[in-house]
């Protein structure tokens, strides 16, 4: 037999000062010194669950793993079913979903070069205003699949089943399998989550890779090997190709705990963090790389930068403007600290209010009840006490993140909240078993009874604000919640009858608001840019114009106009100009709600852009257009050209060909300029002009409300109105872009 190393006296092999035990505590100091009761092995928490006391804690060596109780791994199977079946169920109402990155998964179905670049259309005008990783899975599934709602959507199912996965796994490592399940159906609940879990947004990827990464984070805490933080590394970067910087928002709380509380020699530490951090610029960085040295003439636009540059949408559109609002070639920023603007007040309660609450709140005072209940239980642990770093890592994510979206005065949308999901569920579940297992304490219990209150009279407040939505239930949230705390208080002495009895109800009592929102959500359809999660009645407002619903009852193109006719944000939204307060911010509630229209699969999105006439959200093409489209397609690079990427997306995804969004998402990117364009008409790659579109389209140069453009969509509009000829399809005018009027 070898006698292994010291790694004490060798460092250098990766191996720990302190190796913990498996499903166990962190063996040595940290761990004796009266910290956290765990020992967390699957035995102790089935026998916690069950009212047993736990075993007296204690310093072990490693050994080999406790034998898992026999109803773990059903029981977790078990919740990634129910996830699964949840965000499968009804999938197909939304249709595309966001037609912006339909359009964009559509076009890199057919063409490898628009796959990698993250173009609208498959003839590589322009991308979308985000890197392409997102878009990868869904482009990938419909190839296989072809073009329809469920290849698009069910990848992003995927996405949650694995972050719930996750979380799960995470926190069982810790806190034992009970606190696992529990967090895990905290983050499958979670309103938000289940609205972006079945959407085509970026946030849903993003999620995933944030919680691999705090995963990941912990595991190279417990053994301090160096591939965890590499791969670690590995996973923050691919989040950087998902949604660029909003990737880094954790990066600071990874990196602190890492260096603090790592078993490994300070130099190691230092050491390991630098590959991580290679491994994240190299995972992350040769996209960007390709793209910036490749010719600009040879591929297409990069959307939302106004210089045709990446590195400038990074940390301009969507990078510091995010956080000061000042966001070149946008629809315009937000308030400052404690001011309202068109995404909605900032400050220290946005997470809160009456616009954000009901998607991610439910269990956030829960969440920094319990973030604070850890740390103080583990405050006598030893520097590398893995189940205080553990709360460190989610609990540290969870307040940089929540701290940032409450302050950032750009563009912001309640969907974002979703990044917080894995950090709320994580602290909720590792916190409470920390609680539990010191039940028979009575500051212990007087705080799990603290949490149940806050929670159910928390869960009390969100229901009222939306009182026709199942008005018994806030009610029974609360009397159930605070029947649990009592029940709770007396958990030192009660039986354990009781004891189990009060935590199943104050656990039901927690969950019972969020669930109701998330089958609400499920319930539904969500399309265009800005969707919101819970009933429809709500009447919560998106930014400008609201979500991405009808306005005041009516889809775009309803009264005959077809979709923003005026070239421009229709007048009568919000603020009369398209911006303003947001719908139901004076108390009243629009007609069908916000952000929950339909769209029949494999029909171009419906509705979509309340107030912004095409902006935010899909426009209806009818028959007539499609078959115009469609019948002049042959011949020509682009069937058609319009203003706005949802515009042309809406074609694109109703003709299957080519459709080129003039000036980006806002129409305020100067992608194409008028020369170029009117080269592209001389050489006949274009055959229409849609007519209508976004802010640029008769902006004057400047995106409303803010953003700035160059004046390019605008020009163009003019040009080919006074030089081509118009013909009509169903409500819409195009512009024939092979027929010059007369006196052209």
């Amino acid at each position: 037999m070898t006698t292994p190393r010291d790694p004490q006296s060798d460092p250098a092999d990766g191996a720990p000062l302190h190796a913990p035990a498996p499903n166990g505590p962190q063996a040595g100091a940290g761990s004796a010194a009266g910290g956290l009761p765990a020992p967390y092995g699957p035995r102790a928490v089935a026998d916690a669950a069950v009212g047993d006391p736990p075993p007296p804690q204690t310093a072990v060596s490693p050994g080999p793993p406790t034998a898992d109780p026999r109803w773990a791994r059903p029981a977790f199977l078990a919740l990634l079913l129910a996830t699964g079946v949840l965000y499968l169920c009804n999938l197909h109402a939304s249709g595309y979903a966001n037609s912006f990155y339909s359009a964009a998964v559509q076009a890199g179905s057919q063409s490898w070069k628009a796959f990698f670049f993250g173009s609208l259309d498959a003839a590589n005008a322009i991308t979308v205003d985000k890197p392409p990783a997102a878009l990868w899975p869904m482009a990938l599934s419909v190839r296989l699949f072809g073009l329809n709602s469920w290849a698009i959507l069910v990848p992003e199912v995927l996405m949650g089943v694995g972050t719930v996965a996750v979380v799960h796994a995470s926190v069982r490592r810790r806190s034992g399998h009970g606190a696992a399940l529990l967090a895990g159906a905290v983050l499958a609940l979670t309103p938000v989550a289940a609205l972006m879990f079945r959407f085509n947004n970026p946030d849903a990827l993003l999620a995933l890779l944030m919680a691999v990464a705090c995963h990941l984070v912990v595991r190279a805490l417990e053994d301090g090997r160096t591939r965890w933080l590499v791969w670690a590394g590995v996973a923050v970067g691919f989040a950087f190709l998902t949604k660029t910087l909003q990737a880094f928002l954790i990066l600071p709380a990874l990196a602190a705990v890492y260096a603090v509380c790592a078993p490994v020699r300070p130099r190691r530490r230092f050491a390991q963090l630098a590959l991580a951090t290679v491994a994240l610029v190299v995972s992350g960085g040769w996209w960007v790389a390709v793209v910036e040295l490749w010719p600009a003439s040879s591929r297409p636009y990069i959307g939302g930068s106004q210089n045709n540059s990446f590195l400038e949408l990074t940390f301009g559109y969507n990078g510091l403007g995010r956080l000061n609002g000042d966001e070149t070639g946008s629809v315009g920023g937000g308030g400052g600290p404690g001011g309202g603007g068109r995404w909605g007040e900032t400050g220290w309660d946005r997470m809160f209010n009456a616009d954000i609450g009901g998607q991610i709140s439910w269990l956030l005072p829960a969440a920094l009840i319990l973030l604070v209940a850890g740390l103080v239980l583990s405050r006598k642990a030893g520097r590398t006490d893995v189940t205080r770093a553990g709360f460190l890592v989610w609990g540290g994510s969870l307040l940089t993140t929540a701290v940032v979206f409450s302050f950032m005065a750009g563009i912001f949308h309640q969907y974002y909240t979703v990044a917080l999901a894995p950090y709320v569920a994580a602290v909720t579940g590792m916190g409470a078993a920390a609680l539990w297992h010191r039940r028979r304490e009575t500051v212990a219990a007087l705080t799990l009874a603290a949490t149940v209150t806050a929670t159910a009279a928390w869960g009390y407040v969100l229901l009222h604000r939306t009182p026709d939505y199942l008005p018994w239930l806030r009610w029974l949230v609360l009397v159930g919640g605070l029947t649990a705390a009592l029940g709770l208080v007396f958990a030192g002495r009660a039986g354990r009858r009781v004891v189990l009895a009060a935590a199943g109800l104050g656990v039901a009592a927690s969950l019972a608001g969020p669930t109701a929102y998330t089958l609400s959500t499920v319930r539904e359809g969500h399309s265009g840019s800005i969707v919101t999660a819970g009933p429809a009645s709500t009447g919560r407002g998106g930014g400008p114009g609201g979500g991405g619903g009808p306005r005041n009852g009516t889809p775009p193109g309803a009264d005959g106009n077809g979709p923003s006719q005026n070239g421009g944000f229709p007048g009568g939204g919000p603020g009369q100009d398209g911006f303003g307060a947001p719908p139901g911010a004076d108390g009243t509630t629009p007609p069908g709600g916000a952000g929950t229209t339909t769209e029949a699969p494999g029909q171009g999105p419906r509705g979509g852009g309340a107030g912004m006439g095409g902006l935010l959200g899909g426009t209806d093409v009818d028959a007539e257009a499609r078959e115009l489209l469609e019948a002049g397609a042959a011949g020509h690079t682009w069937a058609a050209a319009a203003v706005g990427a949802q515009n042309a997306a809406s074609y694109q995804l109703a003709t299957g060909e080519p459709v080129m969004a003039i000036g980006g998402f806002n129409g305020t990117d100067p992608s194409p300029t008028l020369a170029q364009f009117q080269q592209y008409v001389k050489d006949g790659r274009i055959h229409y002009f849609v007519s209508g579109g976004g802010a640029g389209a008769g902006g004057g140069g400047t995106g409303r409300g803010g953003g700035s453009g160059t004046g390019a969509a605008s020009s163009i509009t003019a040009w080919v109105q006074s030089h081509f000829t118009h013909v009509t399809a169903g409500s819409v005018t195009f512009y024939d872009l092979t027929r010059p009027t007369s006196d052209s």
